[in-house]
């Protein structure tokens, strides 16, 4: 009786704890250690790859131009955040599946991840009338004619354009928290993971945590993605707005760190295919990431600071 009550005193006690840890301030302690860089590693994704071309406009990939940018990205942040490494999901032309891609994002450890892609949609279809065709036909033994309208059907480029960043949907969080659960010690300081290492992943002390981990990622990847849309906003793309995709994104909520999606702009757009194929134009999207992210990092700093917490920031 006196275990049982001990070990249900002891779950109470985490809850209460991790709650705390979330929602309140921790006083400062000139004692303690400072606080652990905000961001240490970035996960890059190329999307697609090899065999897997993604979307295609009149002469290019989706593959090549999200290499090309995410190449471009890597070197950027590399000269502007010295302090922050970088792991490429991958370098060349080479295809890994969306699990693949988690595996590496998960197993280097990130504090954040960012797929690189390209929007597309259908051509624009058209029906021009253009007169009639006499068309003979059979009744009773009886021949007949009559006149039937005859329309070209052709197809124009969809004008749509801009760039669109993406979280997971939140009708996806089991699959966050699910993640969580199976990378745990990404998040999870060695002090509280050595006090918790024998609890069942169910029970309630870890349940919360996985919960309230996965509501503080979606917070954070959202107020990224949101910078990001600011940042091409302020360089003069057209922004589609930072958004969640309702039929989800696979990637996205299986890696444990928060995590967005940048489409780039639209291969289907003749303007913009151009413009994301050229040196200057990747540039340009490589340069606004990195402020966004810089951004990002400099927030979640000031927030550490405040809080003067030496806790893991993921």
């Amino acid at each position: 009786m006196i275990k049982k009550f001990a070990v249900v005193g002891l779950i109470n006690f985490w809850c209460i704890f991790i709650f705390a840890s979330f929602t309140y301030p921790i006083q400062k302690n000139t004692q303690q250690p400072g606080p652990k860089p905000a961001l240490k590693r970035i996960v890059i994704d190329p999307g697609h790859g090899g065999a897997d071309f993604g979307a295609s406009g009149k002469y290019s990939h989706e593959k090549d131009i999200a290499l090309a940018i995410a190449l471009k990205l890597e070197k950027e942040i590399h000269q502007q955040m010295p302090d922050v490494d970088v792991y490429m999901t991958r370098t060349t032309d080479v295809y890994d599946n969306v699990k693949v891609k988690a595996i590496k994002a998960n197993q280097a450890k990130g504090d954040l991840f960012i797929s690189i892609h390209c929007n597309y949609v259908d051509p624009i279809r058209h029906s021009e009338f253009i007169g009639y065709k006499t068309e003979t036909y059979h009744r009773k033994g009886k021949k007949y004619t009559k006149k039937v309208k005859q329309f070209k059907t052709y197809t124009t480029p969809n004008p749509a354009k801009g760039t669109e960043t993406y979280i997971w949907g939140v009708d996806k969080n089991d699959d966050k928290e699910k993640a969580l659960r199976e990378n745990e010690s990404l998040y999870m300081d060695s002090t509280l993971a050595n006090e918790m290492k024998d609890f069942d992943p169910n029970d309630p002390a870890k349940i919360v945590l996985y919960s309230l981990k996965t509501q503080q990622y979606a917070e954070r990847s959202q107020s990224l993605a949101l910078t990001v849309e600011d940042e091409f906003t302020k360089m003069g793309r057209v922004s589609r707005e930072a958004k969640q995709r309702g039929k989800g994104i696979w990637v996205l909520q299986a890696v444990a760190m928060p995590a967005i999606l940048v489409e780039t702009g639209f291969i289907s757009n003749p303007e913009e295919e151009d413009y994301l194929n050229s040196q200057t134009g990747q540039q340009e999207i490589a340069e606004a990431i990195t402020r966004a992210v810089k951004r990002y990092k400099f927030s979640l700093e000031n927030k550490m600071q405040a809080n003067g917490t030496a806790q893991n920031p993921k």
